[in-house]
This record gives structure tokens, C-alpha cells and sequence, in this order.
């Protein structure tokens, strides 16, 4: 499509101006309102507080570092694994 050609149908419809309609004073305007249900206040509230919440608690994972660091934490697999299905079992 040439440009000019396009610029030249812009011109032929920007000739034509719309008349707007005015308003009348005694028109009564409607507004919208929004309310919240209790779960949408409830949630609301949780994301709040989760949001005021620290991401890592410090006091579990300060000692947990100082091990990693001084090359004494250790976990075996066994330990782990048992860790694991206790999580599992948990769930289920």
C-alpha cells in the first residue's frame, strides 16, 4: 500500500467531523461501586500480612549456614529420605 494513498483517504475522513451531543444538566449519572465479600476482605487481609512477613527466618537458617561454612553440617541419605516420607505422609 502506497503511503500517500493512505494519507489521502486520512484526509477525506478527517473532513468529517462528528458533532458530539451535549449532555443535558438534568441527565443523572450513574455510578459504579464496588464491594468486597467476605472472602475477597479475608484474602485481602491474608496478602497483607503475607506481605509484612520476612522472606527467610533468620533464626532457622544463621545456625544452618554457620555449619555449611565451618564444614560441619552433614545429612546422609538415609536421614533424608526419611525426612522426605514424612513429608509425604503428611500430605497424603
Amino acid at each position: 500500500m502506497r503511503i500517500e494513498a493512505y494519507n489521502q483517504v486520512m484526509q477525506v475522513y478527517g473532513k468529517q467531523k462528528v458533532k458530539r451531543t451535549e449532555k443535558s444538566s438534568s441527565a443523572v449519572s450513574a455510578r459504579d461501586a464496588l464491594e468486597l465479600s467476605g472472602t475477597g476482605k479475608d484474602l485481602q487481609t491474608a496478602r497483607a500480612a503475607v506481605a509484612e512477613a520476612a522472606d527467610v527466618r533468620k533464626e532457622l537458617t544463621t545456625p544452618l549456614k554457620e555449619k555449611i561454612q565451618a564444614g560441619t553440617y552433614n545429612v546422609t541419605g538415609e536421614s533424608f529420605a526419611e525426612k522426605l516420607l514424612e513429608q509425604m505422609e503428611a500430605l497424603a
